[in-house]
């Protein structure tokens, strides 16, 4: 195998899962087979849609140490790191806050309909995060960008309102959405990789200390934590960064034995049977469900996130059959953006009425699927345009 520094099976693991994740949001549920929709709160059991989140989060662990790597590469220090880290972890806090709350909005309370204050939203969201191009005689011109897009964010969240006219609310951290949780995942993942100064041991103990807590928060043994869960309830839950952190030991193996990979398939393909063994094992006490966060529900996509990995491992880099991997490069690749674009489109569609989503409907399981696949596959392209054209979030 190619000893380079950029490892594509990630890339295109990461892009695999940012397309099933378009395809399974965009499905339209009562049509479909029950294979490949998110199964019941209280239901024993998965479709594809549950994996792929954790799937996803799996990644954001498993890309830190080369990350990390690269940023040290280019002189930054542990502090600097850090820093950036706590950036990163606030800002997916943050636009994750604002996600959740779309669908509280009351119009007729905030003088605006959901779907102007949505766009409103995001399109601030992309003036302030997007990496703008490092040509100094516009460099004023891209501040200010990001200067309106702060201010367009401060007034949207001024004049949220959310209730009724007699109790009105304003917004709130709820679940924190996708991207928070996406957030406190990669918060711990980072966390842990920089105390732990590298060493797998440590970080391993870490990862079982967060199964240890995603049990003990089943059990309820944790209630008495229960007047900080709100801001930290993520982590004291232990489900999330249980996935993140099986990712981050994955990237580290990865990074010791990229250029053996023999060694690297003895490890990591008994590893994974190892989680899946143990996912099965949790089952007798907890059912597999992604709605509660389940233990076994963890370790059950942790397994399948390492095998699926490894055989992607195998076929990209090692065996070097990767001409295919440019349909989920671009998603890999540029994966915020990749993710939020399509809601702007879905927003504008629903505020004009537009007939692009007739696909969803109640008659047809096939045409239900191939729209959504073809939706999936137009929203990868769509951010690959953006990026083109210099569009592109990074935190």
């Amino acid at each position: 195998m190619n000893n380079k520094t950029r490892i594509l099976s990630i890339d295109i693991m990461r892009g695999l899962t940012l397309f099933l994740m378009l395809f399974v949001n965009d499905l339209y549920e009562p049509v479909v087979p029950k294979w490949l929709i998110h199964a019941k709160a209280n239901e024993d059991g998965m479709g594809l849609a549950d994996w792929v989140f954790p799937g996803f989060l799996f990644m954001v662990g498993m890309a830190i140490p080369f990350a990390f790597l690269s940023r040290q590469k280019k002189g930054d220090s542990n502090f600097q790191i850090l820093i950036h880290t706590m950036v990163r972890t606030l800002s997916l806090l943050l636009i994750g806050i604002f996600m959740v709350n779309i669908h509280r909005l009351n119009p007729e309370l905030t003088g605006i309909s959901t779907y102007a204050w949505a766009i409103w939203v995001y399109i601030s969201i992309f003036l302030i995060w997007n990496n703008y191009p490092s040509q100094n005689k516009y460099r004023t011109f891209f501040i200010s960008l990001k200067i309106l897009g702060w201010i367009g964010l401060v007034i949207a969240a001024y004049i949220f309102k959310a209730g009724t006219s007699t109790s009105p609310e304003w917004m709130i951290t709820s679940w924190w959405g996708i991207l928070g949780l996406i957030g406190w995942g990669y918060f711990a993942a980072a966390i842990t990789y920089l105390i732990t100064k590298k060493k797998i041991a440590y970080v391993v103990v870490i990862w079982l200390g967060f199964i240890a807590l995603n049990i003990f928060s089943q059990l309820q043994m944790l209630n008495f934590l229960n007047p900080i869960k709100p801001v930290f309830g993520v982590l004291i839950d232990g489900n999330v960064p249980a996935i993140t952190l099986c990712g981050l030991v994955v990237g580290m193996l990865l990074k010791s034995y990229k250029t053996d990979f023999k060694k690297l398939q003895i490890i990591l393909i008994p590893f994974g049977v190892i989680v899946l063994i143990l996912g099965f094992i949790l089952r007798i006490w907890f059912i597999i469900s992604k709605i509660q966060g389940t233990p076994s529900w963890a370790m059950l996509c942790n397994g399948i996130s390492i095998l699926v990995f490894c055989l992607l491992f195998f076929i990209i880099d090692q065996k070097l059959i990767n001409k295919w991997t440019f349909i989920f490069k671009p998603a890999g690749q540029n994966s915020l953006t990749t993710y939020l674009a399509p809601d702007v489109i879905y927003y504008l569609i629903w505020s004009f009425g537009l007939p692009i989503l007739f696909y969803k409907q109640d008659h047809s399981a096939i045409l239900a699927i191939f729209g959504a696949l073809i939706w999936a596959a137009v929203m990868i392209g769509f951010a690959a345009l953006l990026s083109k054209i210099h569009i592109k979030l990074k935190l």
